[in-house]
């Protein structure tokens, strides 16, 4: 017989807290019994009080406990079909450690002062932002970096710290940057470490969910007593608010992990996945695929989200695989964030880890990046016409020497939006352009997954010296910073980070469970490089003071990107045209300098120019000039005066 599966459209799921009294709400229809146990600490020893729950609407089970309970745990007991699982809340928001049990928490007991009036930066639009990516454990954890907290929230508060050459590192070394963002790898409470264990060196990405809405715990000081994650996850925000920066949170919620151990099957067998006739749908490669058309699954996923902007200010989300998810979830999703803060930043990965049982016509890919609005997703496209493929370790692209990806470039520059003088018929990857709008599309050369952008120069062209290699990796970068989108780049790009495996000759292209030997930021390398550094930061900053780079529309792109034709071959040249100014920007992939002729007679002043870039006029061409060269391997921006 088929199960019947009620809606409970609530605000009262999980435990509700006041000085007086608890009020604990689960949804579990197809339940025949369920009881409420009562624990003091978050680990080990037995329940204290075991209750019955009474069934009440819409297939919920409700009890109310009297008293101030802040910091007492709790499970369920969940009995369906005559089988009895003990269960943390799917709906809890705070935990013990490994977040086994569920815990009451006065959350305005754990707020830092002034946390009320916290608040991340405003965002006129998304092509203003510059996100960096980050983790928690990788930021701070490396000696280098010199931090008080190596590898927690508290990591990321320090100001002050510097590498053994005095250079700014962690939270200052974002700041010196010039970043708007960043985006923080997975923070909510995962399952592959084992948060008992601290003294143990653990790492992973933790791109396996347990908790949706719980820190976790191994970043906070202390795993064992369910508020300080909470606390310290909240005063890490307000550091990172306080610097001036927002907070994008990378979210996870296109499947679990454990799914016979997991809260959601526990409480609803089968309810929160999706089917096959033998079994899971696999969408997400990791054994399932939540599935977020369901009613109550889309309500905890729009919940979870609202939970985390209301409650820890979250300005922004990142979605790992959400091409998993359904359009309609993310569309109400946006629709009520965007109710909390107008300036949210919404965007993820447009592709899954397999096929789905979901139509593709009904899930957030990145071609039907049109059919929606105000959710962005990322450029495979530029990353792998600028670089080479991903998968393919020893293929190039456009930087490292691969011949006739002009077009490929031209088709990134846009925003992967429609432009006229794009041939979309020649095109490597997608079918015609795939963003409605500029806005839509997330540039970018590397993140943590697969090789970084210095390991696949490294791989992909052994026969480079490092001064090649350096100019490569710059003109990636130039790229990424002048094309129209929302450009997005890893922590340690800026000064060729590498992830060498120990004990070996190999360079891991899939790192999310290697050790901090891997994985860390190595800050000494910030000094080694830091002419990379500092072009870094003259690109962020030429983006910044240049409007042309950052239109919001197609109809904008159109009127303001315009092509140079008759280039020499691996060159690729355009001019942006608005109100307040005319940009000149070229990419030369060739190995020697080209020259080619200024699109109009006028003065230009050159900011971008070789290994140098920067907001001051490196040079400047006067009237006399109608032609200018560019070096090898190299981007120049100028701007005519």
């Amino acid at each position: 017989m088929a199960k019947t599966y009620t809606y409970y459209g609530g605000n009262d799921l999980g435990a509700v807290y006041t000085k007086q009294k608890t009020a604990f709400r689960l949804w579990a229809p197809t339940a025949e019994r369920v009881r409420i146990c009562f624990y003091t600490e978050g680990h080990g020893g037995d329940a204290i009080e075991v209750k019955e729950m009474v069934a009440h609407e819409d297939g919920t089970w409700t009890y109310v406990k009297s008293g101030d309970l802040h910091k007492l745990y709790y499970t369920y007991l969940v009995l369906v079909d005559g089988r009895e699982q003990e269960t943390n809340d799917p709906y809890g928001k705070a935990t013990g450690v490994n977040g086994r049990r569920s815990m009451v928490v006065d959350l305005e007991a754990t707020n830092p002062k002034g946390f009320d009036k916290d608040h991340g930066p405003a965002v006129a639009k998304e092509t203003d932002i510059v996100v960096y990516e980050i983790s928690i454990a990788d930021t701070t954890a490396d000696d280098s970096c010199g931090a008080k907290y190596p590898g927690k929230y508290l990591g990321l508060t320090e100001h002050g710290t510097k590498n053994a050459d005095g250079m700014a590192t962690g939270l200052d070394h974002m700041l010196e940057l010039g970043v708007t963002h960043v985006q923080i790898m997975p923070s909510y409470d995962f399952g592959s470490i084992d948060e008992s264990k601290p003294e143990v060196p653990q790492y992973n990405w933790g791109y396996d969910p347990v908790n949706y809405n719980v820190p976790e715990g191994s970043f906070s000081t202390n795993p064992f007593h369910g508020e300080v994650r909470i606390k310290e996850y909240k005063q890490m925000v307000q550091a990172l608010h306080k610097a001036g920066l927002g907070v994008i949170m990378d979210v996870v919620y296109n499947h679990t992990f454990d799914i016979e151990n997991n809260c959601f099957q526990k409480c609803v067998p089968d309810y929160y996945y999706r089917m096959t006739e033998t079994g899971y749908s696999d969408a997400s490669a990791c054994g399932n695929e939540v599935a977020s058309e369901k009613p109550m699954v889309s309500k905890f996923i729009i919940d979870s989200l609202k939970y985390w902007v209301t409650e820890y200010h979250i300005d922004g989300f990142r979605f790992d695989l959400m091409g998993v998810l359904d359009i309609e979830t993310m569309e109400k999703a946006a629709e009520e964030l965007r109710k909390i803060n107008p300036d949210i930043i919404i965007y993820g990965e447009g592709w899954t880890g397999g096929p789905s049982t979901l139509p593709d016509e009904k899930r957030c890919l990145k071609m039907n990046t049109p059919k929606y609005h105000g959710i962005g997703a990322f450029s495979d496209d530029i990353r792998d016409g600028i670089k080479g493929h991903v998968f393919n370790l020893e293929e190039t692209g456009f930087v490292n020497g691969k011949e006739g990806l002009e077009n490929d470039i031209r088709y990134s520059v846009v925003g992967a939006t429609y432009h006229p003088e794009v041939d979309y018929d020649a095109y490597t990857y997608s079918t015609g352009p795939w963003a409605k709008h500029p806005v839509d599309t997330v540039n970018y050369v590397s993140c943590h997954d697969n090789l970084t952008l210095w390991d696949k120069l490294t791989i992909s062209r052994p026969d480079a010296s490092i001064e090649e290699k350096l100019a490569m990796n710059r003109l990636a970068a130039s790229i990424i910073f002048t094309s129209q989108g929302i450009p997005f780049f890893l922590s340690g790009e800026e000064f060729a980070r590498s992830k060498p495996v120990e004990g070996s000759d190999e360079l891991s292209e899939n790192s999310y469970n290697l050790p901090l030997y891997t994985n860390s930021m190595k800050y000494d390398e910030l000094t080694k490089h830091r002419d990379l550094y500092d072009f870094y930061r003259g690109l962020i900053a030429f983006r910044k003071e240049h409007n042309g780079l950052r239109l919001g529309t197609t109809e904008e792109v159109q009127q303001a990107v315009h092509f140079i034709d008759e280039l020499p071959k691996n060159v690729v040249a355009f001019t942006v045209e608005t109100e307040k100014e005319t940009l000149l920007i070229v990419y030369n992939a060739n190995p020697k300098a080209v020259v080619i002729d200024l699109p109009q007679t006028a003065e230009w002043s050159i900011y971008i120019d070789g290994d140098k870039a920067q907001t001051k006029a490196l040079r400047k061409l006067t009237k006399k000039n109608s032609q200018v060269e560019i070096q090898g391997i190299s981007c120049l921006a100028a701007v005519c005066e």
